[in-house]
């Protein structure tokens, strides 16, 4: 399908670098023109379709660069790295951010799994990754362009947006990213649920042991359907959501013992011995080098 609408219709909306909201709850249109190297970040279950430019997300050391051909899935909470590499004044990266609201791409997500003829894969194969890529098709792209057109108006959008959206959600679960989705919301989704569980919990002591039992495994199959879906192991994947989660705290001004303490460390120097391992830099460093423009860009 022809981008070009999308393009348009996003140009017109957004005169400035940032987020604007379309009207519709967890719809978001963006635009960059400034190159952000890539930066602690934590994807919430999202889809992030790129209509001009390209963006990057680096996962456990992995990196994913996507533009125009492909739209990013995040089916679960995931520490990455994200930036916008190549954006510029003369080439602007332009897109659209849409929140996956967790009940009703459950909903969706069973009912494509019960619904007669539904193509059912094993459940014993390997877990597909929080992250995944896909080409977009055409359900996607009509869904996503009648979505947007709905800003248009705030009469049609209050109406018709919830139904549109869901048109959306459902193209997501029929094109290349549905397993991973149906994965996450749908029947099976335990690592989800473990990940939501410790999201939540950022600012305590949540031990592997509690994770699994949360899901019902054991602690060795726990382990290995984890590092399967998110390619980290719990332990690592822990750490890094809490530095990660932190690292956009102090970006957004937060101060640098509040941000640990949030997250959960409750030794300082242990904070900031595990944050410039991770990221080269001390805290104060970071601080002084990242402002909440480029935290807010990093998430989108």
């Amino acid at each position: 399908m022809n981008r070009q609408p999308l393009k348009q219709l996003i140009e017109s909306r957004v005169q400035e670098d940032g987020l604007v909201e379309t009207g519709i709850k967890g719809v978001q249109l963006f635009r960059v023109t400034e190159p952000h190297r890539c930066a602690p970040a934590v994807y919430e279950p999202s889809v992030v379709a790129i209509v001009s430019g390209a963006k990057e997300a680096i996962l456990d050391g992995q990196s994913h660069v996507y533009g125009t051909d492909q739209y990013l899935c995040c089916a679960m909470s995931m520490p990455v790295e994200a930036g916008t590499p190549t954006a510029s004044p003369e080439h602007p990266l332009l897109g659209v951010y849409i929140s996956l609201d967790t009940k009703v791409m459950t909903e969706l997500a069973i009912e494509l799994e019960s619904a007669a003829g539904a193509i059912r894969k094993p459940r014993g194969g390997a877990l597909p990754q929080g992250l995944a890529l896909s080409h977009w098709d055409e359900p996607f792209s009509d869904a996503l362009l009648r979505l947007l057109q709905l800003g248009d108006n705030p009469t049609d959008t209050a109406v018709l947006g919830e139904g549109r959206l869901r048109e959306l959600y459902y193209a997501v679960l029929k094109g290349e990213a549905g397993e991973a989705a149906r994965r996450a919301f749908g029947v099976g989704n335990e690592i989800a649920r473990a990940i939501d569980f410790l999201s939540n919990r950022l600012d305590q002591t949540v031990t592997i042991d509690e994770m699994a039992a949360q899901v019902g495994m054991s602690r060795a199959v726990f382990h290995r359907k984890f590092k399967q879906a998110t390619t980290l192991s719990p332990i690592q994947f822990v750490k890094t959501m809490r530095l990660n989660s932190a690292a956009m705290k102090i970006a957004g001004g937060m101060n640098v013992n509040v941000a640990a303490m949030e997250v959960g460390y409750v030794s300082s120097s242990q904070f900031s011995r595990e944050f410039k391992r991770l990221y080269g830099q001390s805290p104060k460093q970071w601080s002084q080098g990242m402002h909440p423009t480029k935290a807010a860009m990093a998430s989108a």
